[in-house]
Protein backbone atom coordinates (compact mmCIF):
# COMPACT_ATOMS: atom_id res chain seq x y z
CA UNK A 1 0.00 0.00 0.00
CA UNK A 2 1.32 3.29 -1.10
CA UNK A 3 2.40 5.62 2.29
CA UNK A 4 -0.03 9.17 3.04
CA UNK A 5 3.27 11.03 1.69
CA UNK A 6 4.42 9.31 -1.76
CA UNK A 7 0.83 9.57 -2.90
CA UNK A 8 0.31 11.93 -5.64
CA UNK A 9 -2.22 15.52 -4.31
CA UNK A 10 -3.22 16.53 -7.55
CA UNK A 11 -4.93 13.20 -8.74
CA UNK A 12 -8.76 11.40 -7.87
CA UNK A 13 -8.61 9.47 -5.09
CA UNK A 14 -11.05 7.12 -6.64
CA UNK A 15 -10.04 6.79 -9.91
CA UNK A 16 -6.14 7.05 -10.23
CA UNK A 17 -4.92 9.12 -13.66
CA UNK A 18 -7.90 11.70 -13.40
CA UNK A 19 -6.64 15.17 -11.96
CA UNK A 20 -8.32 17.05 -8.92
CA UNK A 21 -8.16 19.80 -6.66
CA UNK A 22 -7.20 18.31 -3.00
CA UNK A 23 -6.89 20.39 -0.12
CA UNK A 24 -5.92 18.15 3.07
CA UNK A 25 -7.88 19.26 6.39
CA UNK A 26 -6.45 19.26 9.51
CA UNK A 27 -3.25 17.55 9.99
CA UNK A 28 -3.57 15.83 6.64
CA UNK A 29 -6.29 12.73 7.80
CA UNK A 30 -8.80 14.43 5.83
CA UNK A 31 -9.22 15.62 2.42
CA UNK A 32 -11.74 17.58 0.61
CA UNK A 33 -11.40 16.25 -3.28
CA UNK A 34 -13.18 18.57 -6.43
CA UNK A 35 -13.14 16.30 -9.03
CA UNK A 36 -15.58 16.15 -12.50
CA UNK A 37 -14.71 12.12 -12.88
CA UNK A 38 -16.18 11.53 -9.44
CA UNK A 39 -19.27 14.00 -10.54
CA UNK A 40 -17.81 17.27 -8.81
CA UNK A 41 -16.91 17.87 -4.82
CA UNK A 42 -16.63 15.03 -1.93
CA UNK A 43 -14.75 14.57 1.14
CA UNK A 44 -12.35 11.30 2.20
CA UNK A 45 -10.43 10.42 5.27
CA UNK A 46 -7.36 8.42 5.25
CA UNK A 47 -9.14 4.68 6.33
CA UNK A 48 -11.15 5.26 3.26
CA UNK A 49 -8.97 6.37 1.14
CA UNK A 50 -6.84 3.31 1.82
CA UNK A 51 -9.31 0.87 0.76
CA UNK A 52 -10.09 2.65 -2.46
CA UNK A 53 -7.14 2.35 -3.50
CA UNK A 54 -7.57 -1.56 -2.98
CA UNK A 55 -11.05 -1.56 -5.31
CA UNK A 56 -11.68 -2.55 -8.71
CA UNK A 57 -12.90 -0.35 -11.65
CA UNK A 58 -16.74 -1.62 -10.82
CA UNK A 59 -16.82 -0.86 -7.48
CA UNK A 60 -15.10 2.54 -7.86
CA UNK A 61 -18.21 3.20 -10.41
CA UNK A 62 -20.26 2.05 -7.87
CA UNK A 63 -19.05 4.56 -5.11
CA UNK A 64 -19.25 7.33 -7.62
CA UNK A 65 -22.89 6.40 -8.41
CA UNK A 66 -23.57 6.94 -4.80
CA UNK A 67 -21.37 10.52 -4.30
CA UNK A 68 -23.57 11.62 -7.65
CA UNK A 69 -27.15 10.87 -5.67
CA UNK A 70 -25.63 12.09 -2.55
CA UNK A 71 -25.37 15.89 -4.25
CA UNK A 72 -28.51 15.66 -5.99
CA UNK A 73 -29.97 14.69 -2.91
CA UNK A 74 -28.84 17.82 -1.62
CA UNK A 75 -24.99 17.35 0.23
CA UNK A 76 -22.90 19.43 -1.45
CA UNK A 77 -19.50 17.60 0.09
CA UNK A 78 -20.79 13.94 0.51
CA UNK A 79 -18.03 12.03 3.01
CA UNK A 80 -16.59 8.61 2.14
CA UNK A 81 -16.38 6.75 5.25
CA UNK A 82 -15.03 3.15 5.46
CA UNK A 83 -18.70 1.93 6.43
CA UNK A 84 -19.34 3.70 2.55
CA UNK A 85 -16.66 2.03 0.57
CA UNK A 86 -18.30 -1.11 2.23
CA UNK A 87 -21.35 -0.44 0.80
CA UNK A 88 -20.16 0.22 -2.61
CA UNK A 89 -18.35 -3.55 -2.59
CA UNK A 90 -21.64 -5.17 -2.29
CA UNK A 91 -24.42 -2.41 -3.88
CA UNK A 92 -26.21 -3.65 -6.76
CA UNK A 93 -24.81 -2.21 -10.21
CA UNK A 94 -27.08 -0.36 -12.03
CA UNK A 95 -29.08 -1.54 -14.87
CA UNK A 96 -27.65 -1.19 -18.21
CA UNK A 97 -30.77 0.88 -18.86
CA UNK A 98 -30.91 2.92 -16.17
CA UNK A 99 -27.13 3.88 -16.69
CA UNK A 100 -28.51 5.15 -20.16
CA UNK A 101 -30.95 6.88 -18.75
CA UNK A 102 -28.66 8.65 -15.90
CA UNK A 103 -26.49 9.90 -19.11
CA UNK A 104 -29.83 10.86 -20.70
CA UNK A 105 -30.36 13.36 -17.35
CA UNK A 106 -26.85 14.57 -17.36
CA UNK A 107 -27.51 15.96 -21.10
CA UNK A 108 -30.43 17.43 -20.18
CA UNK A 109 -29.67 19.06 -16.95
CA UNK A 110 -26.75 20.97 -17.76
CA UNK A 111 -28.67 24.20 -19.09
CA UNK A 112 -32.26 25.18 -19.14
CA UNK A 113 -31.41 26.36 -22.38
CA UNK A 114 -32.99 23.91 -25.22
CA UNK A 115 -31.78 22.39 -26.75
CA UNK A 116 -29.18 21.26 -24.08
CA UNK A 117 -25.90 20.87 -25.84
CA UNK A 118 -23.58 18.97 -23.58
CA UNK A 119 -19.63 18.16 -24.55
CA UNK A 120 -18.60 14.47 -23.40
CA UNK A 121 -14.80 13.96 -22.89
CA UNK A 122 -14.27 10.35 -23.67
CA UNK A 123 -11.18 10.44 -21.58
CA UNK A 124 -12.62 11.80 -18.74
CA UNK A 125 -15.45 13.55 -17.12
CA UNK A 126 -18.56 14.18 -15.21
CA UNK A 127 -20.44 11.70 -18.27
CA UNK A 128 -18.67 8.78 -16.26
CA UNK A 129 -19.76 9.68 -13.28
CA UNK A 130 -23.10 9.81 -14.46
CA UNK A 131 -23.60 6.69 -15.92
CA UNK A 132 -21.05 4.95 -13.97
CA UNK A 133 -19.10 4.14 -16.42
CA UNK A 134 -15.86 2.97 -15.45
CA UNK A 135 -14.34 2.53 -19.57
CA UNK A 136 -14.72 4.62 -22.56
CA UNK A 137 -16.31 1.64 -24.21
CA UNK A 138 -19.11 1.54 -22.05
CA UNK A 139 -19.56 5.14 -22.42
CA UNK A 140 -19.82 4.65 -26.13
CA UNK A 141 -22.24 2.36 -25.81
CA UNK A 142 -24.56 4.41 -23.94
CA UNK A 143 -23.64 7.44 -25.72
CA UNK A 144 -24.74 5.06 -28.95
CA UNK A 145 -28.05 3.56 -27.65
CA UNK A 146 -29.13 7.11 -26.55
CA UNK A 147 -28.37 8.26 -30.08
CA UNK A 148 -29.66 5.38 -32.48
CA UNK A 149 -32.98 5.54 -29.75
CA UNK A 150 -33.28 9.14 -31.25
CA UNK A 151 -33.19 10.71 -27.30
CA UNK A 152 -29.94 12.93 -28.04
CA UNK A 153 -28.12 13.73 -31.33
CA UNK A 154 -24.44 13.48 -31.23
CA UNK A 155 -21.50 14.60 -33.37
CA UNK A 156 -17.80 13.10 -32.38
CA UNK A 157 -15.13 15.31 -32.68
CA UNK A 158 -11.40 13.02 -33.43
CA UNK A 159 -9.31 15.81 -32.43
CA UNK A 160 -10.45 16.83 -28.87
CA UNK A 161 -11.94 13.29 -28.51
CA UNK A 162 -15.36 14.79 -27.13
CA UNK A 163 -18.73 13.81 -28.27
CA UNK A 164 -21.26 16.69 -28.40
CA UNK A 165 -24.24 16.15 -27.28
CA UNK A 166 -27.77 17.47 -26.91
CA UNK A 167 -31.37 16.38 -26.37
CA UNK A 168 -34.21 15.82 -28.65
CA UNK A 169 -37.36 16.32 -27.58
CA UNK A 170 -38.34 13.07 -27.91
CA UNK A 171 -35.13 12.79 -24.66
CA UNK A 172 -37.09 15.60 -23.33
CA UNK A 173 -40.52 13.53 -23.24
CA UNK A 174 -38.87 10.37 -21.88
CA UNK A 175 -37.42 12.23 -19.23
CA UNK A 176 -40.63 14.36 -18.22
CA UNK A 177 -42.34 10.83 -18.52
CA UNK A 178 -39.89 8.86 -16.14
CA UNK A 179 -41.20 10.46 -12.92
CA UNK A 180 -38.67 9.69 -11.16
CA UNK A 181 -36.81 12.92 -8.69
CA UNK A 182 -33.82 12.04 -6.94
CA UNK A 183 -34.02 15.40 -4.91
CA UNK A 184 -37.34 14.14 -3.59
CA UNK A 185 -37.19 13.63 0.51
CA UNK A 186 -40.42 11.02 0.73
CA UNK A 187 -40.34 7.72 1.24
CA UNK A 188 -42.99 5.27 0.37
CA UNK A 189 -44.36 2.72 3.08
CA UNK A 190 -46.52 -0.25 1.16
CA UNK A 191 -47.35 -2.39 3.89
CA UNK A 192 -50.79 -4.47 5.78
CA UNK A 193 -52.78 -1.91 6.56
CA UNK A 194 -54.02 -3.62 10.09
CA UNK A 195 -53.89 -2.56 14.04
CA UNK A 196 -51.40 -5.22 14.57
CA UNK A 197 -49.02 -3.61 12.81
CA UNK A 198 -49.49 -0.35 14.05
CA UNK A 199 -46.63 -0.96 16.46
CA UNK A 200 -44.51 -2.11 13.63
CA UNK A 201 -44.85 1.40 11.61
CA UNK A 202 -44.83 3.73 14.65
CA UNK A 203 -41.80 2.00 16.32
CA UNK A 204 -40.07 0.65 13.10
CA UNK A 205 -40.38 1.87 10.15
CA UNK A 206 -41.34 5.56 10.39
CA UNK A 207 -38.64 6.24 13.02
CA UNK A 208 -36.15 4.45 10.79
CA UNK A 209 -37.09 6.52 8.04
CA UNK A 210 -37.35 9.69 9.56
CA UNK A 211 -33.86 9.22 11.26
CA UNK A 212 -31.93 9.02 7.80
CA UNK A 213 -33.47 12.32 7.11
CA UNK A 214 -36.31 11.80 4.85
CA UNK A 215 -40.65 11.67 5.35
CA UNK A 216 -42.64 8.32 5.10
CA UNK A 217 -45.76 8.31 3.49
CA UNK A 218 -48.49 5.86 4.06
CA UNK A 219 -51.06 6.48 1.73
CA UNK A 220 -54.15 5.46 4.27
CA UNK A 221 -52.59 8.41 6.28
CA UNK A 222 -52.69 10.76 4.01
CA UNK A 223 -55.43 13.64 4.06
CA UNK A 224 -57.85 14.19 1.17
CA UNK A 225 -57.32 10.93 -0.68
CA UNK A 226 -59.28 11.06 -3.85
CA UNK A 227 -59.32 8.23 -6.12
CA UNK A 228 -56.65 5.49 -4.30
CA UNK A 229 -55.22 4.10 -6.95
CA UNK A 230 -54.35 7.29 -9.04
CA UNK A 231 -52.71 8.35 -5.32
CA UNK A 232 -51.13 5.35 -5.06
CA UNK A 233 -49.08 5.28 -8.05
CA UNK A 234 -48.50 9.53 -8.14
CA UNK A 235 -47.10 9.39 -5.17
CA UNK A 236 -44.52 6.26 -5.40
CA UNK A 237 -43.56 7.96 -8.44
CA UNK A 238 -42.54 11.34 -6.27
CA UNK A 239 -40.96 9.42 -3.69
CA UNK A 240 -36.90 8.79 -3.54
CA UNK A 241 -37.69 5.00 -2.32
CA UNK A 242 -40.02 2.69 -0.71
CA UNK A 243 -40.62 0.64 1.52
CA UNK A 244 -42.35 -2.88 1.13
CA UNK A 245 -43.42 -4.93 4.04
CA UNK A 246 -44.70 -8.47 3.13
CA UNK A 247 -46.07 -9.46 6.49
CA UNK A 248 -49.82 -10.66 6.44
CA UNK A 249 -52.89 -11.95 8.25
CA UNK A 250 -54.41 -15.43 7.95
CA UNK A 251 -56.01 -14.07 4.81
CA UNK A 252 -52.90 -14.48 2.57
CA UNK A 253 -50.78 -11.80 0.80
CA UNK A 254 -51.39 -8.35 0.59
CA UNK A 255 -51.98 -8.21 -3.33
CA UNK A 256 -51.51 -4.13 -3.15
CA UNK A 257 -47.75 -4.34 -1.57
CA UNK A 258 -46.69 -6.67 -4.42
CA UNK A 259 -48.49 -4.44 -6.99
CA UNK A 260 -46.52 -1.12 -5.40
CA UNK A 261 -43.39 -2.77 -4.86
CA UNK A 262 -42.94 -4.15 -8.56
CA UNK A 263 -44.22 -0.82 -10.20
CA UNK A 264 -41.61 1.09 -7.98
CA UNK A 265 -39.13 -1.09 -8.99
CA UNK A 266 -40.28 -0.91 -12.76
CA UNK A 267 -39.71 2.83 -12.53
CA UNK A 268 -35.98 2.24 -11.25
CA UNK A 269 -36.85 3.53 -7.75
CA UNK A 270 -34.81 1.77 -4.97
CA UNK A 271 -37.21 -0.84 -3.02
CA UNK A 272 -36.76 -2.52 0.35
CA UNK A 273 -38.16 -5.33 1.30
CA UNK A 274 -39.11 -6.74 4.80
CA UNK A 275 -40.64 -9.30 6.64
CA UNK A 276 -41.59 -10.04 9.75
CA UNK A 277 -39.64 -13.36 10.63
CA UNK A 278 -42.97 -15.78 10.75
CA UNK A 279 -44.09 -14.92 7.38
CA UNK A 280 -41.01 -15.41 5.54
CA UNK A 281 -41.47 -19.00 4.29
CA UNK A 282 -45.04 -17.44 3.34
CA UNK A 283 -43.14 -14.82 0.57
CA UNK A 284 -44.12 -15.55 -3.15
CA UNK A 285 -41.59 -16.28 -5.69
CA UNK A 286 -41.45 -12.72 -7.30
CA UNK A 287 -39.80 -11.06 -4.21
CA UNK A 288 -37.91 -14.33 -2.73
CA UNK A 289 -34.79 -13.94 -4.85
CA UNK A 290 -34.16 -10.08 -3.14
CA UNK A 291 -32.49 -9.87 0.10
CA UNK A 292 -35.62 -8.77 3.22
CA UNK A 293 -35.13 -7.20 6.34
CA UNK A 294 -36.52 -9.60 8.55
CA UNK A 295 -37.32 -8.43 11.67
CA UNK A 296 -39.57 -10.00 15.06
CA UNK A 297 -39.82 -6.47 17.38
CA UNK A 298 -40.40 -3.10 15.91
CA UNK A 299 -36.62 -2.21 17.30
CA UNK A 300 -35.30 -4.58 15.48
CA UNK A 301 -37.01 -3.66 12.00
CA UNK A 302 -36.32 -0.05 13.03
CA UNK A 303 -32.25 0.02 13.25
CA UNK A 304 -31.64 -3.05 10.67
CA UNK A 305 -34.31 -0.63 8.06
CA UNK A 306 -32.25 2.59 8.94
CA UNK A 307 -28.98 1.15 8.54
CA UNK A 308 -30.27 -0.95 4.94
CA UNK A 309 -31.45 3.00 4.43
CA UNK A 310 -28.15 4.66 5.14
CA UNK A 311 -26.53 1.70 3.03
CA UNK A 312 -28.26 1.86 -0.20
CA UNK A 313 -30.16 5.12 -0.26
CA UNK A 314 -27.51 7.49 1.75
CA UNK A 315 -28.64 9.95 4.16
CA UNK A 316 -30.72 12.87 3.39
CA UNK A 317 -28.29 15.88 3.17
CA UNK A 318 -25.09 13.22 4.46
CA UNK A 319 -26.17 12.79 7.93
CA UNK A 320 -23.35 11.06 9.62
CA UNK A 321 -24.41 6.96 10.92
CA UNK A 322 -23.02 8.22 14.20
CA UNK A 323 -25.71 10.88 14.98
CA UNK A 324 -28.52 8.83 13.76
CA UNK A 325 -27.51 5.75 15.74
CA UNK A 326 -27.42 8.16 18.82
Amino acid sequence: MTSIAMRPMNECPIWPNSRAAIQPQGIGLIWIVESARAGGKYEIDVLARDMVEELDLRVRARLTTWLVDQRRLGSQCPKITPEIVEYAKVKQALHPYERAIRLLRFVTERTEIIPAVTSIDILDGEAYAWSESATVTELEFLIKYLTDEKLIDSDYDPVRRRYICWATMEGYRHIAEQGIHVATTQAFVAMWFHDSMNDAFENGIKPAIEAAGYKPLRIDQKPDVNKIDDEIIAEIQRSRFLVADFTHGEEGARGGVYFEAGFAHGLGIPVIYTCRNDMVNKLHFDTRQYAHIVWETPDELRDRLLHRILARIGAQAQISPRELSG
